[in-house]
C-alpha cells in the first residue's frame, strides 16, 4: 500500500501569494496616464537639458506624455529622495548624471540608498565637461590659466553645482593636478552658475558642455578645455585639458534613467526597449551630439553595474583631492 503525504498546512497560503506575486509581474506593460520624469536640479542645467531632449521623443514610444518635473537643491538630493520614495509604478522616472555615483562619498549619511533604492532603466550617453571662463579673465588656454593661478594663489574662484558633484570633482582634481589654488563657491545648478559666470561674479566653470556650448558659441564665455582624454564633437575646437597642459586629467561625465527599485521588471523592460530606440532615431543623436553627449544605450544591468563601479572609482578620488564628507 503506498501512503500519501498530506502536504503542509502552509503550502496552500504560499501558491496564492505565489499567484498573486506573478499577477503584480505583468509579462508586457503600457502607461495609460502621463509619466513624471524628474529632474533633480533646476532648469537652464546639462541634465536639464538632457532630460528634456529625451522626455520630447519618448511620448512617441511610451504612448503617454511625459511631464518634467524640476526638483533642484542640495546636490540632487531632494529630486532623488523624491523618486525612491515614490509610488513603484511606472509613472515615475528619475534622470541622473555621474554625480550620482560620487555623493555617496562626500554625503555622510544620504536619505536613501544609491544602488539599492533604485532600478536601473538605462544609460542614455556619455559627455563632457568644459573649462569655461569669464570674458575678462586675461587667459586665453589651460596653460595661461594655471599660470595666472599660480600667480594669484587663492584669488581666482570657481562656481560648481552642489558639493561633490562631478563639477566640484572636476575643479578639485584640477587643483590637484595642477598644483594651483582656487576658491570654491556652490550653487543649485548649471544654469545660475552660468549666469553668474557670464557676469564676472565666478572666474571659472566645468559646465557640461550640452549647457555651455551655445554660451560658448555665442561669445559670451571662453571655452579653454574639455574634460574627456577625447575632444568633443560638439566643441572640436577645444583642446581637451590633458592635452593642453594638465597631463593625466580625465572626467568623463553620463547620464541615464533610474525608477524607483520596486518597479516590476516588466515596466523596466519597457522603458528600457523605448529609451534604446529612443537613442537610435538620427535626430535625437543629432541633438545630443550638439549638447555634447554621445547617445549610447544600455541595458538596466550593464547601467547598474556602471554606476556601483562609479561609486567606487569617484570615492578615490574624494580621498585623493581630500575632500572631507559633509
Amino acid at each position: 500500500m503506498t501512503l500519501t503525504k498530506k502536504p503542509p498546512r502552509w503550502l496552500p497560503a504560499l501558491l496564492f501569494l505565489a499567484s498573486v506575486a506573478a499577477y503584480a509581474q505583468p509579462a508586457s506593460w503600457s502607461a495609460t496616464r502621463p509619466v513624471r520624469l524628474i529632474v533633480p536640479f533646476p532648469p537652464g542645467g546639462a541634465v536639464d537639458v538632457v532630460g528634456r531632449i529625451v522626455a520630447s521623443r519618448l511620448p512617441e514610444r511610451v504612448g503617454q506624455q511625459i511631464v518634467v518635473d524640476n526638483r533642484g537643491g542640495a546636490n540632487a538630493i531632494i529630486g532623488t529622495e523624491l523618486a525612491a520614495k515614490a509610488a513603484p509604478d511606472g509613472y515615475t522616472l528619475l534622470i541622473v548624471p555621474v554625480g550620482h555615483s560620487i555623493t555617496p562619498s562626500v554625503t555622510k549619511k544620504l536619505p536613501y540608498d544609491t544602488l539599492k533604492d533604485f532600478a536601473a532603466v538605462g544609460l542614455i550617453g556619455n559627455g563632457a565637461y568644459v573649462l569655461v571662463v569669464n570674458n575678462s579673465v586675461p587667459a586665453k588656454s589651460v596653460s595661461e590659466f594655471v599660470a595666472l593661478a599660480k600667480s594669484r594663489p587663492g584669488q581666482l574662484n570657481y562656481a560648481f553645482t552642489g558639493y561633490g558633484n562631478a563639477t566640484h570633482l572636476a575643479g578639485e582634481l584640477f587643483k590637484v593636478l595642477a598644483g594651483i589654488d582656487m576658491v570654491g563657491i556652490v550653487y543649485k545648478g548649471g544654469g545660475p552658475s552660468l549666469t553668474d559666470l557670464i557676469g564676472g561674479q565666478v572666474s571659472a566653470f566645468f559646465s557640461g558642455v550640452s549647457s555651455g556650448s551655445a554660451q560658448i558659441r555665442a561669445g559670451k564665455i571662453r571655452a579653454l578645455g574639455v574634460t574627456t582624454l577625447r575632444r568633443s564633437a560638439a566643441l572640436p575646437d577645444v583642446p581637451t585639458i590633458a592635452e593642453a597642459g594638465v597631463p593625466g586629467y580625465e572626467v568623463d561625465g553620463w547620464y541615464g534613467l533610474l525608477a524607483p527599485a520596486a518597479t516590476p521588471p516588466a515596466i523596466i523592460r519597457r522603458f528600457n526597449g523605448d529609451l534604446a530606440a529612443v537613442l537610435a532615431m538620427p535626430d535625437t543623436k543629432e541633438r545630443l551630439l550638439a549638447t555634447g553627449i554621445d547617445a549610447r544605450a544600455s541595458t538596466p544591468v550593464e547601467f547598474h553595474q556602471l554606476i556601483a563601479r562609479d561609486i567606487t572609482r569617484w570615492a578615490s578620488v574624494v580621498k585623493q583631492a581630500k575632500i572631507q564628507a559633509e
